[in-house]
C-alpha cells in the first residue's frame, strides 16, 4: 500500500499517466474487488486521486478550490451512476468530517471500500429475506435452550454454520404441536439468508394447492424450476392433511429436482417412522423417503406446547 500512496502523491498535480493508471487499476482489481469493470476501477481511482490531492494541499479546508469542488461533484455523480452508492456516501462524509483529514490515504481509501462492501451485503440480505417470505421473525441468537424439548446445543451449533446447506444435506424437525418446529425452521432460514444463501418458506398444504393450480394454467414447469434453484426450501406442516395421488407425485418432483444439489428442511408432527404409511403409495413413498432421508439431520422435539407457557 505504501507504493500505491507514493504513486498517487507523485501524480496529484498533473493527474495519472497511462502506466500509473494501469498499475493502480490492476491493484484495485486484485486486492479490493472481485473482478470489477474497468469503469468501476477508474471511478475508484478518481476518488483516490482526490484524496491524495487533499492530503498534500497543506491541510487546507475542504472545497477551498473551485476546481476541486467540480472534480468532487463529477466523481460523486460517477460513483452513483456506477451504483457504488455506499462508496459515494462514505466519500461525501469524509469530505465533510475534518477528523478524517488526519488519516492516511490508505486508511481513508479502505474505509470507502469497506462501506461499499457493507452496503452491498445489507442490500443482498434485505432482498434474500423478502424472497424467503419466512413465516416468523426468528433468529438463532434467540433460541431457547432452557426448556427441555430435546434441543442439543452441539447439533444446533453445527446447523447454525450453514455447512449442511452448502453440502446439500437435509434437515427434519419433528415433534408435537407447539414445540417450536416452525420457529426453529424460520430461525435457520434467516441464518441462511445472512450467509448469502437463497431461502424459500412454504407450508406443504398451500404449496401442493398452488402446484395443482399451476398445472392448470401452464406454469407448473416454471414453478418447479424456481423451487429447484433455491438453496434451502422450508416445507412446513408436512403430513398435516391427507395427500392425494397427484400431490404425492408433485412432491416427488420437487424432492427429485433438489436431491444432492440443494437442501430441504421439513417440519412435521408425524414421527419419521410414520411418513411411509402417510404417503400411502409404496413405490412413490420409497422413492421420496430415500431421497429425503439420505444425508439428512434429524431433530425430534419433545415436551408440552411452548404456547401454553406464554399464556398468562
Amino acid at each position: 500500500m505504501a507504493n500505491l500512496s507514493d504513486q498517487l502523491l507523485r501524480s496529484s498535480k498533473n493527474g495519472f499517466d497511462a502506466k500509473t493508471q494501469q498499475k493502480l487499476c490492476a491493484h484495485l482489481t486484485h486486492n479490493r474487488f472481485a473482478a470489477p469493470a474497468p469503469t468501476h476501477a477508474m471511478a475508484i481511482l478518481r476518488v483516490g486521486w482526490i484524496l491524495s490531492r487533499l492530503l498534500i494541499i497543506h491541510r487546507l479546508p475542504i472545497y477551498e478550490r473551485e476546481n476541486d469542488q467540480m472534480l468532487v461533484n463529477q466523481t460523486l455523480d460517477q460513483l452513483h451512476r456506477l451504483r457504488l452508492n455506499g462508496m459515494a456516501d462514505a466519500f461525501a462524509q469524509q469530505l465533510q468530517q475534518p477528523d478524517t483529514h488526519a488519516l492516511s490515504f490508505e486508511e481513508r481509501f479502505a474505509l470507502l471500500v469497506d462501506r461499499e462492501l457493507t452496503e452491498r451485503q445489507n442490500r443482498r440480505l434485505t432482498r434474500l429475506l423478502q424472497l424467503a417470505r419466512l413465516k416468523q421473525q426468528a433468529c438463532v441468537e434467540d433460541i431457547d435452550y432452557k426448556h427441555r424439548r430435546g434441543l442439543e446445543r452441539s447439533l444446533m451449533a453445527t446447523l447454525v454454520t450453514g455447512d449442511w446447506i452448502r453440502a446439500h444435506h437435509n434437515l427434519h424437525l419433528t415433534g408435537p404441536t407447539g414445540t417450536g418446529k416452525s420457529w426453529l425452521a424460520c430461525a435457520l432460514g434467516h441464518q441462511a439468508c445472512r450467509q448469502g444463501l437463497s431461502v424459500r418458506y412454504e407450508r406443504v398444504p398451500r404449496l401442493l394447492d398452488s402446484l395443482r393450480i399451476a398445472r392448470g394454467d401452464g406454469s407448473f414447469s416454471k414453478r418447479l424450476a424456481q423451487l429447484a434453484k433455491t438453496d434451502l426450501i422450508v416445507l412446513d406442516d408436512f403430513g398435516l392433511k391427507a395427500i392425494t395421488q397427484s400431490e404425492r407425485h408433485d412432491l416427488l418432483e420437487i424432492i427429485e429436482d433438489r436431491h444432492a444439489t440443494r437442501s430441504t428442511l421439513i417440519t412435521s408432527q408425524l414421527p419419521i417412522a410414520h411418513w411411509h404409511e402417510y404417503l400411502g403409495e409404496p413405490t412413490v413413498a420409497d422413492a421420496l423417503l430415500d431421497r429425503l432421508l439420505h444425508n439428512s439431520y434429524k431433530l425430534e422435539l419433545k415436551g408440552e406446547s411452548m404456547r401454553k407457557r406464554q399464556n398468562p
